[in-house]
C-alpha cells in the first residue's frame, strides 16, 4: 500500500493545481518506507516469495487512480493486473 501511495502522491505533486512540496514529501516518505519494509521482510523470507508479493502494489495503484484521481480504467488494464496477481499467487503457492 505504501508503494502505491508513493506513486499516488507523486502524481498529485506533478499536477500544477495540487503541486506542493508537502505532497512530494509524502510521496517520498511512502516510497522510502515501502523500500525499508521490503528490505526488512527480505531478511525474514526468501526473495522468491517477497518479490512476487510486490505485484499487489499494482492492485492498490489501480484502485487509487480510479477512486481518487478519477482516471479511466480499461478492461485491458484490469486483465493485466489480474495476470500479475495470478502469477504472484502461483509463485508463492
Amino acid at each position: 500500500m505504501l508503494g502505491a501511495g508513493g506513486g499516488f502522491f507523486f502524481k498529485r505533486a506533478s499536477d500544477p493545481s495540487t503541486h506542493t512540496y508537502r505532497t512530494l514529501l509524502i510521496g517520498l516518505t511512502c516510497y522510502g518506507s515501502a523500500a525499508l519494509i521490503n528490505i526488512y521482510v527480505l531478511t525474514l523470507l526468501p526473495y522468491s516469495v517477497v518479490f512476487p508479493l510486490t505485484a499487489i502494489t499494482y492492485v492498490w495503484t489501480l484502485l487509487l487512480s480510479y477512486y481518487f484521481l478519477k482516471e479511466n480504467i480499461r478492461l485491458r488494464q484490469i486483465f493485466g493486473v489480474g495476470l500479475l496477481v495470478a502469477g504472484a499467487a502461483c509463485l508463492v503457492l
